[in-house]
């Protein structure tokens, strides 16, 4: 796995009960981008320090935009 600043972190909820969580990278603790990473939770607006397991993904900006309908 590896991120930027500013790419959103998705951690799905391993049981029925828990919700998607989504953050954005804030911090990266090495040059190549690899775990762990600063995420700002937007649920929540609290920062923590994440090492993502398997249910995690990275969702790059230029990922985001290649997403969106054209206007």
């Amino acid at each position: 796995m590896k991120a930027s600043i500013g790419d959103r972190l998705i951690v799905e909820g391993t049981y029925n009960h828990e919700p998607r969580r989504i953050g954005v990278i804030t911090e990266l603790r090495h040059d190549d981008g690899s775990p762990p990473y600063v995420v700002r939770w937007t649920d929540s607006e609290r920062e923590t320090l994440v090492f993502p397991g398997p249910d995690a993904r990275v969702v790059s900006k230029q990922e985001r935009e290649s997403s969106l309908p054209p206007l």
